[in-house]
């Protein structure tokens, strides 16, 4: 039986794998040097999240400082990337259920999202697409260049880091209903 899940747990590695290869393999990968450089500026938990300012889909420009107060997911992700765009039904569906809630530290629940796109219509498109309904959608059309992607040390997406509403990562990478149990803890 063991013998049995330790194949099914290496195929399931495997295909997510391709996926996730097939999904990037028309965009541009970050050097080894890049992404070492990334993981040692990784934000962690109990860490104060940087802010991030960048350009929304019209131009503007919208800062994760200006949600100071709010329960924030940073949610990095692109629309070219397959489980990112999986994802999104999940987190648009705990955006609608906590967007007006009262929590411990923070009043409502609220997702900056940061794309990695380079493509500024397959980005826009994947927000109509998917639905994404919050206001704060940014991207610097960098790719995995994006100013913000390596403040945080992403090296893959989707990456999430959910923060209090002092501006404190408190979780980090909540998917699914990982995201809307933490949430639910976290209720005033």
């Amino acid at each position: 039986m063991k013998i049995m899940k330790l194949l099914f747990s290496g195929a399931v590695l495997v295909v997510l794998g391709f996926i996730t290869t097939a999904s990037q393999a028309n965009y541009e990968v970050a050097r080894p040097i890049e992404l070492a450089a990334n993981q040692m500026a990784a934000v962690g938990i109990g860490d104060k999240a940087p802010d991030i300012a960048m350009r929304d889909p019209q131009g503007n420009i919208r800062k994760l400082s200006e949600l100071k107060g709010q329960v924030v997911l940073i949610d990095f992700w692109a629309s070219w990337c397959r489980p990112c765009r999986m994802e999104n039904p999940n987190v648009v569906r705990t955006f609608n259920a906590y967007k007006d809630v009262a929590f411990k530290n923070g009043n409502g629940f609220t997702v900056f999202s940061v794309s990695l796109d380079q493509n500024k219509a397959a980005w826009i498109n994947g927000i109509k697409k998917d639905g994404l309904v919050w206001e704060n959608h940014v991207s610097d059309l960098q790719g995995w260049r994006n100013a913000a992607a390596g403040l945080y040390g992403v090296n893959s997406i989707p990456a999430t880091y959910l923060i209090d509403g002092d501006g404190i990562v408190i979780k980090r990478n909540l998917r699914g209903q990982a995201l809307e149990n933490t949430l639910a803890k976290l209720k005033k």
